[in-house]
């Protein structure tokens, strides 16, 4: 049978997870099959990935393809979806990469900010605009999120047209933006649509999501009755949310003062291209003495915990010259992102503690997410009408209640599809037809690799047992020339009577050696990995644990 042209989407992140989004799509024989890729995200490490600043997806795939790789779509400028772009393009033979202006200003600024990074050849389009990359012709469509400038891609090849949504929902009344193109879906529906490859954070939620201008309102109001000091803290990109809460403090009489460097990055960025017009200039930290309590808002990074930020300092009551105290305010304009929960809450414990009220969405309309529940979903679906339904961006069971949400909307064709998955979308029935390696890469540092390559499984075993070191020196006669040097990091100071830890290793060492004859002494790798055995046993016995183990002979 001749090798025909195929039409084929593979996921190699945020497919079965929420986060560290890139997805690819090829077109044409197996044999000689050219690629795109659309979003190159990244997720952040969680306290069981000790060490790690970023989490990364495994390119190994395209890597290896990379010859017929023709270029990179950026949907928007989240981290999730764009992050990883300055550390993974270096592996991509230089190919151009697509994005929005705003996007491509924060690209700018975060390269401006990281010594050596690269410089990424960027394409700007706006929504409304056509390109062509490789064999697809690519048209930018205006939806609503989180932050400006998101777009859905409509994918032309002549297999037919797949419609990749990014993050997206239907906001009647966004403080930034225009609204979600619904005219344009419409149109690309009535024409055919052979695939929808489709968010599905809300997919468990029913009803339609409320608007940023509703919440543009809590806010005001909130702003405008608080007794003292208000400081409001969201994501940094949420450039509508920040454009928010500088009108309700000019309203209210209040100034602005900005503390966070991600928060300043992104105002401005967002100034110089034109979003924050008309308000107020933000005042300097240098101010904040001179500035009446009634007179001020705060608007801070660290709604999620972060212990660097400046919420978390502000809780610890860190800064110099800066502080809150009893009846101040603090809005959570955000929402718990999972694995974070712990982090929030001391932040929170600790402002209670100064007296300070924290509101957070639980309390009033302080936060709207920027994805498509069950209601907006049903729209999409109408709208475009698409043979096939592959559900993207979530956890499996935000994933399956899409599915059958999608079934449905009347999709007769929906392929259970996962990160790493290559699914045939065209020629014939939507379905997996091969797997190609996925998974997680780390950023650590300077470094960039696997779990052996950045020693992250031995220190992961350091965070949970520490670590002994040992240095043994043997005289001419293979004696011990004095009692063996060690130090023990991340260890009790004593055990459960008293005994100096330390001592009691030393003693575990010596007993080793002691066992020894002398004349087998003469072969030190067997005295090294006697005192390792018998150390890790003397503080398994003493602590329940067994530490890492380093010894060191010398004769």
């Amino acid at each position: 049978m001749a090798d025909s042209n195929e039409l084929v989407f593979v996921p190699l992140g945020g497919v079965g997870e929420i986060g560290m989004n890139l997805a690819l799509y090829g077109y044409g024989p197996a044999s000689a099959r050219e690629w795109i890729i659309v979003d190159c995200g990244v997720t952040f490490p969680t306290p069981e990935l000790p060490g790690v600043d970023l989490v990364l997806p495994d390119t190994r795939f395209i890597e290896e393809n990379v010859s017929s790789l023709h270029g990179m779509v950026i949907t928007h400028a989240h981290e999730d979806h764009y992050g990883a772009v300055l550390d993974i393009w270096p592996r991509l033979g230089g190919v151009p990469v697509w994005m929005t202006p705003f996007t491509a200003g924060l690209l700018a600024a975060k390269r401006a900010s990281e010594p050596g990074a690269p410089q990424v050849p960027v394409k700007i389009y706006n929504a409304g605009e056509r390109f062509i990359v490789g064999p697809f012709e690519i048209e930018a469509i205006a939806v609503n999120h989180s932050i400006p400038e998101p777009v859905s891609l409509a994918i032309i090849s002549p297999a037919g047209t797949v419609v990749h949504t990014g993050d997206w929902k239907i906001d009647p009344e966004p403080t930034i933006g225009p609204l979600i193109d619904e005219a344009r879906f419409r149109a690309i529906g009535d024409r055919g649509v052979l695939a929808l490859v489709c968010d599905s954070t809300n997919a468990l939620r029913e009803g339609e999501s409320p608007s940023e201008e509703a919440v543009a309102k809590s806010l005001a109001k909130l702003i405008a009755e608080a007794p003292g000091r208000v400081a409001v803290t969201t994501f940094s990109s949420n450039v509508g949310r920040i454009r928010s809460v500088a009108e309700a403090a000019r309203d209210a009489g209040r100034k602005v003062m900005v503390m966070g460097r991600s928060l300043k990055r992104v105002i401005d960025v967002a100034t110089e291209i034109g979003y924050l017009e008309g308000l107020p200039e933000f005042m300097d930290e240098d101010e904040y003495g001179l500035t009446p309590r009634a007179e001020l808002v705060i608007l801070c990074t660290g709604s999620q915990g972060e212990p660097r930020a400046a919420l978390a300092k502000l809780a610890r009551d860190e800064f110099k010259n800066v502080s809150l105290a009893k009846g101040d305010t603090v809005i959570f304009s955000s929402r718990v992102i999972p694995g974070n929960e712990k982090a929030i809450l001391s932040i929170k414990n600790g402002l209670i503690d100064q007296g300070v009220t924290v509101i957070e969405d639980s309390d009033a309309l302080v936060h709207v997410s920027g994805h498509p529940r069950r209601n907006e979903l049903r729209r999409m679906y109408e709208w475009l009408k698409p043979k096939i339904a592959v559900p993207v961006h979530g956890e499996a069971a935000h994933l399956v209640a899409h599915a059958e949400l999608a079934k449905a909307a009347g999709v007769a064709d929906v392929p259970r599809v996962r990160d790493g998955d290559m699914v045939r979308l065209s020629p014939g029935k939507a379905e997996v037809v091969d797997q190609v390696p996925f998974g997680r890469v780390y950023k650590d540092g300077k470094l960039i690799g696997g779990d052996e390559a950045v020693g992250l499984k031995e220190r992961r075993k350091l965070s949970f047992a520490g670590h002994v070191a040992v240095n043994v020196v043997l005289d001419d006669g293979y004696e011990m020339a004095g009692d063996p040097d060690l130090a023990a990091m991340g260890l009790p100071k004593e055990d459960a009577t008293g005994e100096d830890f330390e001592e009691l290793l030393v003693d575990a060492a010596v007993g080793a050696i002691d066992s020894i004859p002398r004349q087998r002494r003469r072969d030190l790798d067997l005295v090294s990995d006697a005192v390792r055995r018998a150390v890790r046993a003397a503080a398994n016995e003493a602590w329940g644990k067994k530490p890492i183990v380093t010894v060191f002979v010398t004769r």
